[in-house]
């Protein structure tokens, strides 16, 4: 049998390389992330003491941010492998292909720059809701009204033409490309910002119901984590999409009106 070409053995390489790099650069996330989410729902004397605190100091706020960072690129970046390993493979066919690692990273890079973005804009936003007692010490939402209030949003959010465009463009990864191709590594780090801008137009609301089921929720991480998943990569995901919008604004509806009672 043969073995095919120098350029396909270099090809399944970078595959190997670039999936591999992901799925360390998640586990370790995780490995970060689990341990406190246990001890969150636990002792709190080890991992998560630090949220034990009424000073939101700097020290307070660059770990809540670190925790905001860590939890985006484990929950996002394994529905941005599609694209990446598709970059990859252009590049390494191209004649900077001896560059193919550079362009990757520069990718990878531009596409947590989005989402480190998003998490300051979290932090700040979870700062604001600890100060007006919308959220618990658990860091979750202590008001019906307020989580609600999300649950309605994230869930007529999943049927608005932004969602759409939004999703389409990271479901085709190849049309993607095609549209904002950029040469260099620079262009590397462009198409990674513009994909990670994607992703977040797509997945904001999302996003913000773990200000409603429980920041530091592993349960509820994992949930929307897999969802994320399927509804960027499985065969009906954007028709799945659109039927669990109607679920979470129903959910939304419930938690208001079981909030009144």
């Amino acid at each position: 049998m043969s073995k095919g070409t120098p350029l396909e053995a270099l090809l399944r390489r970078d595959r190997w390389l670039v999936g591999g790099s992901l799925a360390i650069a998640v586990a370790l996330c995780w490995a970060w992330l689990v341990p406190m989410g246990r001890d969150m729902y636990g002792a709190m004397d080890g991992t998560a003491a630090w949220m034990m605190t009424d000073t939101w100091d700097f020290t307070h706020l660059a770990l809540l941010f670190a925790m905001w960072v860590v939890m985006m690129a484990g929950m996002m970046l394994p529905s941005a492998a599609p694209a990446l390993l598709i970059y990859t493979a252009v590049i390494r066919k191209s004649p900077d292909g001896t560059r193919a690692t550079a362009h990757a990273n520069a990718f990878a890079g531009g596409y947590l720059v989005v989402w480190t973005l998003f998490s300051l804009l979290a932090t700040i936003l979870q700062r604001a809701l600890d100060h007006t007692a919308l959220m618990s010490p658990m860091m979750e939402s202590s008001n019906p009204w307020f989580g609600g209030s999300l649950l309605i949003v994230a869930g007529i959010f999943q049927f608005t033409p932004w969602k759409r465009t939004c999703l389409n463009a990271c479901r085709s990864p190849a049309e993607f490309l095609v549209r904002h191709w950029r040469p260099g590594v620079g262009g590397g780090f462009y198409l990674g910002v513009a994909n990670g801008l994607f992703c977040l137009g797509c997945c904001w609301a999302l996003m913000l119901l773990l200000f409603v089921g429980g920041v530091m929720n592993l349960w509820w991480i994992a949930a929307l984590t897999i969802f994320v998943l399927l509804e960027k990569l499985a065969p009906l995901g954007a028709q799945g999409g659109r039927l669990s919008g109607a679920l979470i604004f129903a959910l939304g509806v419930w938690t208001i009106l079981d909030g009144r009672a």
